[in-house]
Formats: structure tokens, C-alpha cells, sequence
């Protein structure tokens, strides 16, 4: 027997998917632990191992695959904790990077602090250059000079260094020679090269982001390592691939070179595991909300694809890569519950994996979401994580009671329900963000589900948003660890072609594609990725003449291939109407960017299907429970085991699906379903287009809920 294993690092839980050589999967759950991330992976190793009644070196040398996702990255940038960088920049230029863009996050908040520079200013070294817009060197690299700010740098200890000069994106002559010198005065410090890593136009953008790269460069560089060594300490023989934020896996190497491609590795992942949740039921269109210990993140999947943005953002800065489209915002179990002058509030701060909610024991002492979850009957005390975990409810009670209700004068159950609003309206907003912003209509998408607290808040989203389907895969509880198992090898490439695109030359666009192309190719080849497992996708950055910001557009190769562009004016068009409610065809065009997307595909684990079993779910019944509904009060429900659910099997809400790793709340307006997949849809039992039998097997029926 060979395995495949998803790992995901979170900020309260580390997640794993194994799946076998038969399709069978299990999940597991560690606690994190922050202090080093590579101590719960394999506590959550030893764990399978034991479960396999085999010792841990055995069981490692049965694991084909890894794909871990790490938010190392991004917690070093959150938290300010990154390497110490020197940044070399075009003489007269050192300021830009802490200019940015001019303004505050929020520029009506006069009490904002700006936030804390990524590179102290007194390590941030002018070096005498010029390139022009146009790539002529008016100015040669003064090799001199530049020596002498590197002596500078290393004499305040730098641990990485980044190099961005301006137009060094048109030509990269003067940028290459000052990395061959560095490289050469600072042989074991990081570094990073704007032209190799983000040859494209916009100082600020490329300045962030080279930045970014070497702060977070050592300290993923440094983790790697340490995972790679305890991994082949235990017999690890298999591959190791790291999950990026465009929905894409790399190479340990790769994902150390270019660091910043890990900072929002978790939850890309997601989306890539919903596309394929969604699409067994016909689904191209769909959201994925995933709601864990201390976050929420909604992404949008389209045409069957997870959407991208070509410039993200970390905290305060610009991550000018492309990167899955995803709000995050600070909405999960751990989220704290306070009231500030007679005003309930929650979130954004979390109680974290240490101490936790107040009901696991640890020593947290602030109500959270979870507790709340606790005290209205959603959770059993008794069987957290599968029962290897108590909760303690009276301790929940007690915090709600004190730091909540006393302070509201209301009961602690109508505390706790106020918490539990609260969220769930934060977490709709957090979708409308997705969709309504985007021009989309959030009632068109489904929701896919995930996270282990997501099924207990889902259907209240739902209601919200007047969604009327909601679908909790079998893997909820740990989806990105599953996602990972789904992605594709991915490496995004880009060039600046800035012109009037009636104007453009022809040629020279084919030729930056094919550059981007080859490049692609050979990455993915460096990969072991067979060619005919190759694919790639082209797109343009287009805007109006006179615009300052674009639109990626997709530029089929044979369209590119005829020379008629009209279906790439067309389709912006199109969607610049979408997004805006308006197109001015009228007016020209530019072309300011060129990219390339390659991907190498991987073998993914299949859709295991269940024979049908019926609709009754007698089989999986546990018992009633009493839990508390707004504007209901305390009603008695029955209590179904999940992992004894079979495809068919129909529940009428009011109910709770327990399983292991998360529970599932059936509130009274839904009706569940399993489906041939294992899956839960939850759909609005009067809502027209919603119902059982688009979601089991061919020819078998289903009526009323039991």
C-alpha cells in the first residue's frame, strides 16, 4: 500500500488528507505549533502511523507524495518578524519603497500609523544607475560605488538582500551586473533580483515585492530545510511539493528561490479542491468559504477555475504576482467575543491554538465563537476532534457570562446567540466582497463549505445571502490539505509590453510569448513534468487609453497566431462592462503587460462513488439534542453520525451531522442530502430550483426527508 499526503498548517489546527492506493481517504488534526510547524506535521505522521498500528519510519517509507502548505510566510509578515533586508535601489529612489503609493490604508484616519517598514530606512542603499523607460542604459552601474554599500550592508548584519532598480524591467543589464557582484561580496546572504523575479512595469509594485521576497526568503529558505531534514530523518524518500498562492504546487528548491510565491500557500488551495467538489454536480460557478480556527477566507471559482488577481496584497503591501482572488478576513472558532461600550463586536483577534477558547482548557480566558457554538448546543462536549478532545462548557458559560452578558444585561444563551450572528453576518460581507463587488450575484453560486468550524455557520451565510444550495464536502474539515492533493505543478510568467495595442507589433508579441513559453517549459521539465503534461495559458493586461489600471484578458494562441485582435477588443470589452456597468468602445486600447501560465499536470486522487443506499438515515442516528435557534429557542433535534451516512440518505432540518472534524447544522429551513461522493449538500427546501436528485445516482429517487 502507497499513500498521498495534503498537509495544511493553519494558525489553531495543522490539517492531513491520506489518501491510498484504492481512493480511500482519512483525516487527521493536530494542533499547531508555531514555534516551528515541522513539530505538528509530524506529530500528525505518528499519529497515521499509530492508527496503521505501524511504527512511524515504516509508514513514512509507504508515502509517495507530500504537498504541504505553510503559513510561515505569512506570518512572518503580519507579525514584522521577517529577515533583516538591505535593499539596493536606483541612487535618488531610496524612500519609494516606504512612500508606497502616497496614501494611508485609510486615508480618513488620521490616528493610522503607518505601518513598519519592511526595510529599515538606514538599509536601504542608493546605488548610481539609469536605465531609461525606453531600456537604454543612460547611466553604467557604478561597480565602485556599489561595493561600497554592499561593505555597508554586511557590516549591519544583513541576512538578505533585494536589488530593484528603476526600468530594469525593459533592461535588466544593470541589474544583472550588481547581482553578480553582490552574489559575490555576500555569498551566503538571500537575494533577490527584480528583472528575474518581476520583470513588469510599476516601480512601487516591482520595489514591494522584490522586498517581500527576502524578507520572508531565509526564514521559508530555513524551514524547508529543517522540514526536509526531520523528514528524511524518519525515511522520507517520496516527493515533497509546496503549495503557492496561485493554486499551483512547486519544488522545495523553487519555493526557497522565490519565496513570496508561499505567502498565501493555505488557503489557495481551497478553491482548487472546490472546483472539483462543485464540478461532480455540474456546478462551473461556485464560492468557496472556509472558516477555520482564527480566519475566514472566501474565493470565487469560475468556468470551473479558481479566479486570479495579478496583484495581491499582504498586510499593508503590494504583491504584484498572481495570486487566487481571496478575502480573508479575521472570522473563525478562535475569533474573541468583547463589548466595548455597550456594542458586541468579534474579531478580528483570536484566541489562536495557544490557549484556545476558553472550553478547551488551555488557559484561554476570552469568549470566542467556539465557546458560543458550545453553549447553544451546536457542539458535543464530548465529542470534539472525534472525542480525543473534551470541552469544557461550563467554562464557556462562565466567560460568555461574565465579559458578555453581564455587560448587555441579556441571558448567556442570548449572548452566545449574538455572537453567533455576529460572525455570520461578518462572514456574509465577507462574501458580498467576492461577488457583489465583482459584479457577480452571490444567489448564482453555490456554497462549498469548508473548514472545521465552516458547517456549523454555512447555512446561516446561506440565509443571508439568500443562497440556496450549500454543499460540505466529505473532507470539509481539512479541504485545503485536500486541495493540495488536487493542484497542478503552476509558474506564472510576465512581460512589459507598453504600446497602443492598434499599435503593436506583431512579432514582437509572439516572440515575448515564446520566451515565456520556453522559460515555462523548462521549469516544469526541471520538475520531471512529462511535456505532453504541459499546458499553458496566455493572457494580456489591457486598460483604456488614459487608464491607470488594467484588465487581464485571455489571448488564445491562435488568435495571436492570425494577427486579428478583434476577439481580445471584444472580449474586454465585455468584461470591463461586467465590472463596471459600462464599455466606451470608442475609445483605444493598451496593452501594458504580457503573461504566460504554465502547468505541468498531477496525478490526482479520483471521486470515490457510494452504491445508493435510500433515502432513510436511521442507520446513522445518535440521539436528540437540545440546541438554540434565534426567534425559536430550545428545540430538540436529532443527532446523525456522518461517517455512517450513505448516499441518499435525505435529513430534514432541523439536525446536526456530527463527524470527527467538524459538524454540520441542518437549520430548519434546509434539507441535507448525501451524495454518491460522500459529500453533504444542504439545500432551501421550498426554493424552486433546489432539490435531492440532482445530487444522487443516476435512476434512483428521493422524496421527503426523514
Amino acid at each position: 500500500m502507497s499513500y498521498r499526503i495534503g498537509i495544511d498548517v493553519g494558525g489553531t489546527f495543522t490539517d492531513f488528507l491520506v489518501v491510498d492506493d484504492d481512493g480511500a481517504t482519512s483525516t487527521y488534526k493536530t494542533l499547531s505549533t508555531p514555534e516551528d510547524p515541522s513539530v505538528g506535521v509530524l506529530d500528525g505522521l505518528g499519529q497515521m502511523a499509530a492508527d496503521r498500528e505501524i511504527g512511524l519510519e515504516q509508514f513514512v517509507a509507504q508515502v509517495d507524495r507530500v504537498v504541504h502548505g505553510t503559513t510561515v510566510a505569512t506570518n512572518a509578515v503580519l507579525t514584522n518578524d521577517g529577515a533583516k533586508v538591505g535593499l539596493l535601489t536606483t541612487e535618488g529612489f531610496r524612500d519609494f519603497l516606504h512612500m508606497r503609493r502616497g496614501a494611508k490604508e485609510r486615508p480618513f484616519d488620521n490616528k493610522m500609523p503607518y505601518p513598519k517598514p519592511l526595510v529599515e530606512r538606514y538599509l536601504v542603499r542608493g546605488v548610481r544607475e539609469r536605465t531609461d523607460y525606453r531600456g537604454e542604459v543612460t547611466t553604467e552601474l557604478d561597480a565602485a560605488g556599489l561595493s561600497e554599500e554592499l561593505d555597508y550592508l554586511r557590516e549591519q548584519g544583513v541576512e538578505a538582500l533585494a536589488i530593484c532598480f528603476m526600468h530594469s524591467y525593459a533592461n535588466a543589464a544593470n541589474e544583472e551586473a550588481a547581482a553578480a557582484v553582490t552574489r559575490a561580496a555576500l555569498p551566503d546572504a538571500y537575494l533577490s533580483v527584480s528583472s528575474e523575479l518581476l520583470p513588469q512595469i510599476r516601480l512601487y509594485d516591482r520595489i514591494s515585492t522584490t522586498a517581500l521576497n527576502s524578507y520572508v526568503g531565509p526564514i521559508i529558505r530555513n524551514y524547508l530545510d529543517k522540514l526536509i531534514e526531520r523528514l528524511r530523518g524518519i525515511g522520507f524518500g517520496g516527493v515533497l511539493l509546496i503549495m503557492k498562492s496561485n493554486g499551483g504546487v512547486t519544488t522545495p528548491e523553487h519555493a526557497q528561490a522565490v519565496a513570496v510565491n508561499t505567502v498565501l500557500s493555505g488557503p489557495a488551495s481551497a478553491p482548487v479542491a472546490g472546483a472539483q467538489y462543485a464540478g461532480v454536480h455540474g456546478y462551473q460557478d461556485s464560492l468557496t468559504v472556509d472558516m477555520g480556527g482564527t480566519s475566514f477566507d472566501v474565493a470565487m471559482i469560475k468556468d470551473g477555475e479558481p479566479a486570479l488577481v495579478n496583484e495581491g496584497k499582504i498586510g499593508p503591501w503590494n504583491l504584484a504576482i498572481p495570486v487566487v482572488d481571496i478575502v480573508t478576513i479575521g472570522a473563525g472558532g478562535g475569533s474573541i467575543a468583547s463589548v466595548d461600550n455597550g456594542i458586541l463586536s468579534v474579531g478580528p483577534a483570536s484566541a489562536g491554538a495557544d490557549p484556545g477558547p476558553a472550553c478547551y482548557g488551555f488557559g484561554g480566558d476570552r469568549p470566542t465563537v467556539t465557546d458560543a457554538d458550545l453553549v447553544l448546543g451546536y457542539l458535543d462536549p464530548d465529542y470534539f476532534l472525534g472525542g480525543t478532545m473534551q470541552l469544557d462548557k461550563e467554562r464557556s458559560e462562565a466567560v460568555i457570562s461574565e465579559q458578555i452578558a453581564a455587560p448587555l444585561g441579556i441571558s448567556v444563551h442570548e449572548a452566545a446567540a449574538g455572537i453567533y450572528d455576529l460572525i455570520n453576518v461578518n462572514m456574509a460581507v465577507g462574501v458580498r466582497e467576492v461577488t457583489v463587488r465583482r459584479g457577480y450575484d452571490p444567489r448564482d453560486f453555490p456554497l462549498l463549505c469548508a473548514g472545521g468550524a465552516g458547517p456549523i455557520h454555512a447555512g446561516m451565510i446561506a440565509l443571508e445571502l439568500e443562497v440556496p444550495v450549500a454543499i460540505v464536502p466529505s473532507e470539509s474539515s481539512i479541504f485545503c490539505a485536500a486541495g493540495m492533493l488536487m493542484s497542478d505543478l503552476k509558474h506564472d510568467f510576465v512581460r512589459t509590453y507598453k504600446v497602443e495595442l492598434d499599435g503593436a507589433d506583431l512579432d514582437r508579441l509572439r516572440a515575448a510569448f515564446a520566451e515565456m513559453v520556453e522559460e515555462g517549459r523548462r521549469t516544469l521539465e526541471e520538475e520531471h513534468v512529462d511535456v505532453d503534461r504541459i499546458r499553458r495559458q496566455q493572457t494580456a493586461d489591457l486598460r483604456y487609453l488614459g487608464q491607470n489600471n488594467e484588465l487581464s484578458i485571455p489571448l488564445p494562441e491562435e488568435v495571436l497566431a492570425s494577427g486579428d485582435l478583434g476577439a481580445l477588443v471584444a472580449a474586454f470589452h465585455r468584461r470591463h462592462d461586467e465590472l463596471f456597468g459600462y464599455s466606451t468602445p470608442e475609445i483605444g486600447l493598451e496593452l501594458v503587460n504580457l503573461r504566460v501560465a504554465c502547468v505541468g499536470a498531477t496525478e490526482k486522487p479520483g471521486m470515490v462513488e457510494q452504491p445508493y443506499d435510500g433515502e432513510d438515515p436511521g442507520a446513522a442516528f445518535k440521539r436528540e439534542r437540545s440546541v438554540y435557534m434565534r426567534n425559536r429557542g430550545w428545540l430538540e433535534v436529532p443527532v446523525y453520525d456522518g461517517h455512517l451516512l450513505r448516499h441518499g440518505n435525505l435529513i430534514s432540518g432541523a439536525a446536526i451531522v456530527e463527524q470527527r472534524n467538524t459538524t454540520i447544522l441542518v437549520l430548519p429551513e434546509f434539507d441535507l442530502v448525501c451524495d454518491r461522493n460522500g459529500s453533504f449538500v444542504t439545500y432551501l427546501r421550498d426554493h424552486a430550483d433546489a432539490g435531492p436528485s440532482r445530487y444522487v445516482a443516476a435512476g434512483a429517487t428521493a422524496g421527503s426527508g426523514t
